[in-house]
């Protein structure tokens, strides 16, 4: 997979511009065009960002791009998600009306739009997020402005300007999405408290969901989490192990879905670390090799991730901290107990670690501990189903993916629809069109 410079931002391309009110504007006047589209009109709209985003060149370059601007990811990994948030995210198809009929009338509970969204978007998944907003949100018949993590705004812009182009060629009006081609704190501060945007969408971390949840508009947010995987002694460790040093590994850990540490019940524990080796695991265990890795991948204060690392390779997190990486290593583990800022913090790196417990209760009761309330996403693997299900009521997540890597649980070779929108803090869960729509009833009185 080869890549090439990310085009530079420009004004001339279609829907970015430098101005938050003039993204805004143009977003409200494309707004009260598609208003007057029929619903055949926008699902072919929406075909045609599936078609444009889907395109195998598009998807390889997207990937090799977003890992250049960003400096974080795994390309051959972001092509398969792309590929999913264009062709697995629902559609107009997620908007099912209800109706109710008896001998005082008929009602419809019906989705309507909310008007011009404001989605602010990760470095993480960046491309991913725009596809996935762009088609559950239109679908719903939204127009959106998008304000790009700053570190990923050239390749933002340049897809927002080739599906505007995709849809206008369709027969679209222009300017469905636009996109802040500069963003700033003060950019995304103005287009939060703008007065027509009628919805905030946050993707990303704590800081960014708190000021639109307290923006006093409606707002869904999509926020971070510290995903357990708890494996019991009645598990498949083979395919356990293979679970999770793919679902770990996956994009260099950087999707919040991705397991960020391991508990097993000590029984299993040398089963499991033979089969996580097998599975490109490099476990570390020497003390002063241990050492190194913390001073390298912990910033000063030494309990929070030193973002300089956030999403690297994990041979190349290997050599910088001194140790000769095993052929074929994709993610480095270590034994540990639960104080280790490895285990505690959402280190969005492929370096995952290990905590023996004794029994399934408790791997469970710490499991709802290392979540730290954040209900995203939890992972287990085990055969008793009773177990299973005693940990879903237990940790609560928005995502709870039995005897799979966690990847799955959005969609990807998993069953079900996919999405990089995963609303924990306000409950939406994963989002699709119907997430983004109001809820109408209308009524006709037949008395």
């Amino acid at each position: 997979m080869t890549t090439t410079a990310v085009p530079p931002t420009s004004t001339q391309l279609c829907g970015v511009f430098a101005d938050v009110n003039a993204a805004v504007a143009a977003a409200r006047e494309a707004f009260l065009a598609f208003s007057d589209c029929s619903l055949a009109q926008r699902r072919t709209f929406i075909n045609a960002v599936r078609e444009a985003a889907s395109q195998q060149e598009r998807l390889e370059y997207m990937a090799t791009a977003a890992v250049e601007e960003t400096g974080m990811g795994n390309a051959h990994h972001k092509v398969l998600k792309n590929l999913y948030a264009a062709t697995r995210t629902p559609g107009v198809e997620d908007l099912v009306m209800e109706a109710r009929q008896g001998d005082d009338g008929l009602t419809t509970l019906e989705y309507s739009p909310y008007g011009v969204i404001g989605a602010i978007t990760p470095t993480t998944n960046p491309t991913e997020t725009i596809i996935c907003n762009t088609v559950g949100m239109l679908s719903a018949g939204n127009t959106v402005v998008f304000s790009p993590h700053p570190r990923a705004r050239r390749l933002s812009a340049w897809l927002v300007d080739v599906l505007n182009r995709a849809m206008i060629e369709a027969g679209a009006p222009e300017n469905l999405i636009t996109l802040i081609a500069e963003p700033t704190p003060a950019t995304t501060t103005a287009l939060i408290n703008h007065p027509d945007i009628t919805m905030l969408v946050a993707t990303g971390g704590p800081q960014i969901v708190n000021m639109v949840l307290s923006s006093g508009k409606k707002a869904i947010g999509a926020g971070s989490g510290n995903p357990p995987a708890v494996v019991d002694e009645t598990a498949d460790v083979a395919k356990a192990a293979s679970d999770i040093v793919q679902g770990a590994s996956f994009d260099n850990n950087l999707p919040c879905t991705a397991e960020k540490e391991v508990i097993v019940v000590a029984e299993v524990l040398p089963q499991l670390m033979t089969a996580m080796r097998v599975n490109g695991a490099q476990v570390v265990s020497d003390p002063e090799e241990l050492a190194k890795l913390r001073s390298l991948l912990l910033d000063p204060s030494g309990v929070r991730p030193n973002t300089a690392w956030v999403g690297q390779d994990a041979q190349k997190i290997l050599r910088a901290a001194g140790i000769k990486p095993n052929q074929g290593t994709r993610l480095v583990t270590m034994v540990t107990d639960p104080s280790d800022p490895f285990v505690q913090v959402e280190m969005l790196m492929p370096v995952v670690p290990v905590v023996p417990v004794t029994d399934y209760l408790t791997a469970i009761d710490l499991a709802v501990e290392l979540e730290h309330g954040n209900r995203h996403t939890a992972i287990m693997h085990s055969k008793d189903v009773s177990r299973l299900d005693l940990m879903a009521r237990r940790i609560q997540t928005t995502i709870f993916v039995k005897n799979g890597p966690s990847f799955a649980g959005i969609g990807i070779n998993g069953e079900g629809f996919a999405t990089f929108t995963i609303a924990g803090p306000t409950g939406e869960g994963l989002t699709s069109p119907r997430s983004f729509a109001r809820r109408r009833r209308c009524v006709l009185d037949a008395r």
